[in-house]
């Protein structure tokens, strides 16, 4: 299914109000992780906007697609997005990161609707969609997971373990998208651990590989469209991102902008980078 340009203009004008509301929001706590969360607003947006079927009115619905995200501290946009598909009030993200609040610093799905599984070690995620896939399939049903993870987080050998037991028992239900910002907390990827060509790395693991624009809507749901053409196997997304994506600083320091506060200035250069212009 391909995107008009309407409906693309549309989904980019609301990526723009989703990283305006988070840089606000992460200013407002001064607390929370800007870089990863808008890297990855285009991935998020494109899953629960145009190709995921879940339900917000009825969160545990049995024949609903999965979302696992890996990177957890991006919690901040997943919740953004996940608030204007209506799991819960727009208005509630004033309480992220704060105590008694559904939303904390990574997914908690013992208190807030729509989340699958907790996401604060990085690594987990894909093992436990692996599972979640082949689970359903034993069910016998039609439903997909999606498992977003960040290349800095396939340092964890587990991410590694589980594409064998993708190769194994070939989920075809599963695709996995990588958020390739190329940063995470203490440098660049490349420098951090050298993960050499990860799209080799996948093929060899036996998955369907592809690459995108992960700031591409309409690449992105492409790419998924192909994902569940390739029947038999497990596939992989990596979708090529820029951490901080949309704040000139935070895009030029990539991960000082993994964890880091927000400040008054930083935020209203944050928001001119946005298009929100204030007298």
């Amino acid at each position: 299914m391909s995107l008009t340009q309407e409906r693309q203009k549309e989904l980019d004008e609301l990526c723009r109000k989703f990283r305006v509301d988070v840089v606000n929001a992460l200013h407002s706590i001064q607390t929370g992780h800007p870089g990863g969360s808008l890297s990855v607003c285009e991935i998020l947006t494109a899953l629960y906007f145009v190709k995921v079927q879940v339900d917000p009115k009825n969160p545990g619905w049995a024949d609903r697609d999965r979302i696992v995200i890996g990177k957890g501290h991006a919690a901040p946009m997943l919740y953004r997005v996940m608030a204007e598909k209506g799991f819960f009030p727009v208005e509630e993200m004033k309480t992220l990161r704060q105590l008694d609040s559904r939303l904390q610093g990574h997914p908690n799905p013992l208190d807030c609707p729509g989340i699958e599984m907790t996401s604060g070690p990085l690594g987990i995620a894909l093992p436990a969609a692996v599972g979640m896939a082949l689970a359903l399939k034993l069910e016998n049903r039609a439903s997909y997971v999606y498992a977003i993870i960040g290349d800095g987080e396939s340092n964890e050998g587990v991410v590694w373990e589980s594409c064998q037991a993708a190769n194994k028992f070939k989920p075809d239900n599963l695709i996995v998208i990588m958020d390739k910002n190329g940063a995470q907390l203490d440098g660049p990827t490349d420098v951090v651990m050298p993960g050499l060509d990860m799209a080799k790395k996948f093929t060899a693991f036996g998955l369907h590989v592809q690459e995108c624009d992960g700031h591409n809507i309409a690449a992105i749901c492409d790419a998924i469209d192909r994902a569940k053409a390739a029947k038999g196997t497990a596939s992989i997304i990596i979708a090529n991102t820029v951490k901080g994506r949309g704040v000139s600083f935070m895009e030029d320091a990539p991960s000082v902008w993994h964890g880091r506060n927000i400040n008054d200035q930083e935020r209203e250069q944050a928001l001119n980078d946005l298009g929100v212009r204030h007298e």
